[in-house]
């Protein structure tokens, strides 16, 4: 099974902001907004969308592949990822650029302000699916990334027959309302956030029925709420998994998409797929860092069933999936 992931990669630079950034905004002076945040604490981790979901892939037992532009400054990042059994053959290096960089203030509700510089991701729309043998590939995740990358993969993908999942989120402002329409309508799957799902409806001009009818899968994960998955002409209502402390939630959302996938490329219902999902992101809901959390397979599995109870799929999983080396720098969890 190959999954091909394709993003931004990136050093997230984390802060944290000792308020609500709500009680700072002046609804009234909105056209002239000018703030700042006096944060508490600064971490740089590594990040970025592809590297993030590939992580969580193989904690699950499967080795992804990364198709992404890096910078010079990858070389200690690249060492991390293949040491956790991620395929970098399809991902490129550029000695000229820097590895791109994001930048988030989270305040005390768990809102988030951020800023990404794009550096060597900007060179991502240079790789071609069509420069690669893709013969094993199940699924191909088009996640944030250059906008004019995010265009050719769709197509590309649209031409060579291959299932993908499509997740504009970050880039839906930079994407046109064509753009999203085109992805959505190519797509196996279409995920975001609801707050993003309010913006796609607005770009795109569509409503509800428009989007779903569109999608042949939609999923908008809610936060605190769970997350809820539109196909078939049914909507299934996939509850969170409560996390025993909270940290940051960069990455959340990576987590999940790497979860569901799993479930997916193992035939699961949606029902067992976004459970796993919700698991896998409250991991990294629990840490400071999109790849700062670690577990077994077998812990992963014996807190599904304390949190959502057996079922029959987690038999398989282990035993399809085995479990993955535990590196040694690696944070265990509690069983």
């Amino acid at each position: 099974m190959t999954v091909v992931v394709t993003g931004s990669i990136a050093y997230d630079y984390i802060m944290s902001f000792p308020g609500k950034f709500r009680e700072h905004i002046l609804l009234d002076n909105i056209d002239n907004l000018s703030l700042s945040f006096l944060v508490d604490s600064l971490t740089r981790q590594r990040g970025g969308c592809a590297p993030n979901i590939a992580y969580s892939l193989s904690l699950l037992g499967i080795r992804p592949r990364i198709m992404a532009a890096a910078g010079k400054d990858f070389d200690d990042y690249r060492r991390w990822l293949e040491q956790h059994n991620i395929d970098l053959s399809w991902l490129r290096v550029y000695p000229d650029e820097y590895t791109a960089s994001f930048f988030v203030s989270t305040d005390e509700e768990n809102n988030q302000i951020a800023s990404f510089y794009t550096g060597a991701m900007a060179r991502s729309r240079e790789l071609s699916f069509h420069d690669f043998d893709t013969s094993d590939v199940e699924l191909v995740v088009i996640s944030p990334n250059d906008p004019e990358a995010m265009r050719r993969y769709v197509r590309e993908c649209r031409e060579l027959g291959l299932p993908f999942m499509y997740d504009p989120s970050q880039q839906i402002v930079r994407l046109s309302a064509e753009d999203l329409i085109e992805g959505i309508e190519a797509a196996d799957i279409v995920i975001c956030n609801d707050y993003e799902y309010n913006l796609i409806k607005r770009k795109t001009g569509l409503d509800d029925v428009g989007v779903v009818t569109r999608a042949r899968t939609l999923i908008v994960t809610e936060g605190e709420r769970g997350s809820s998955i539109y196909t078939e002409g049914r909507k299934i209502a996939i509850p969170p998994a409560p996390p025993r402390r909270i940290g940051d939630p960069t990455g959340v959302g990576d987590a999940y998409r790497a979860g569901l996938i799993a479930g997916l490329l193992l035939g699961f219902p949606w029902e067992v797929s976004g459970r796993l999902g919700s698991l896998a992101a409250t991991y990294v809901l629990e840490h400071s860092g999109p790849q700062e959390h670690y577990y077994t397979l077998e812990e992963f599995i014996e807190r599904y069933k304390r949190t959502f109870g057996y079922v029959p799929e987690l038999d398989v999983l282990l035993k399809r999936m085995g479990s993955p080396s535990q590196p040694e720098d690696a944070i265990r969890e509690e069983p």
